[in-house]
């Protein structure tokens, strides 16, 4: 009698994937919505605190969001530090001679910003020439704002409603489109003061917002426990963000002193 041949089952090969080694880090689609890439976008969404329905901090708000694009220009290679002034480097000015809205061809130039608001800071900084970093955080806040709100709505990442003041004084009501937009960019930033991650190693963009937001006192962002826990690890990531940090510092205390006295 011929007996039956049992093939044994194969079981399923492990994954690898464990072993790979890291990717770049790319976009993260939320929904139908994706978190904006501008610094400042980040920091105003941010600065949106859900359970009131408003923004907080808005005395400081434009300070921040000035800060936020200035080191934006600088991570992406626009701006330097020289001697304390915020100054447009070679490869950005050879971006800047090229049409608008193109990127430059070269290997060794900074492509031009996507984010008209910090586009339009750029080209500020070439006009004028190298100034204080506080003197860029001081200019414009209020427009900034604006500026700023008004890119995030057109993104439709929020919504704006005209409305008055007891009837006479015109403002605008805020109100998050995409809550979960807001939830991610928050995790991340606070990701950085996880002790278990090397400050060397921290993506520098979340590290900036966490950094400018504590600076700032944005409770909604780090909270009062939140700064006193991390303190040293906190001014550890602001050596690595930059110059733009002690510039806010001052900037901020100084119209402390000058709305107290």
């Amino acid at each position: 009698m011929s007996r039956a041949v049992v093939t044994p089952l194969r079981r399923p090969e492990r994954s690898t994937s464990a072993r790979q080694p890291a990717r770049p880090r790319k976009t993260v689609a939320l929904g139908n919505a994706t978190a904006p890439n501008s610094l400042a976008a980040r920091v105003f969404l941010l600065a949106y605190d859900p359970e009131r329905g408003r923004l907080t901090a808005r005395s400081k708000l434009g300070k921040v969001l000035r800060a936020a694009v200035l080191v934006d220009l600088q991570l992406n290679g626009h701006i330097e530090d020289e001697d304390g002034r915020a100054r447009v480097t070679t490869r950005s000015r050879s971006a800047g001679s090229h049409a608008a809205g193109l990127r430059s061809a070269g290997s060794g130039s900074a492509s031009a910003p996507v984010d008209p608001v910090v586009a339009g800071v750029l080209e500020e900084l070439r006009a004028v020439g190298p100034r204080r970093w506080r003197h860029w955080i001081d200019r414009r806040a209020g427009v900034t704002i604006r500026q700023v709100r008004d890119e995030l709505a057109r993104a439709h990442l929020i919504k704006v409603e005209p409305y008055r003041v007891l009837g006479l004084f015109p403002a605008a009501r805020i109100t998050l489109r995409h809550p979960l937009v807001r939830r991610h960019i928050l995790q991340s930033a606070r990701d950085t003061l996880r002790p278990s991650r090397l400050v060397s190693r921290v993506d520098l963009r979340d590290a900036a917002v966490v950094v400018l937001a504590s600076t700032a006192d944005l409770r909604t962002v780090v909270t009062k426990e939140q700064r006193t826990r991390h303190k040293d690890r906190l001014a550890q990531l602001a050596v690595r963000v930059g110059p733009v940090v002690p510039a806010l510092k001052k900037s901020l205390q100084s119209q402390a002193s000058s709305a107290g006295g």
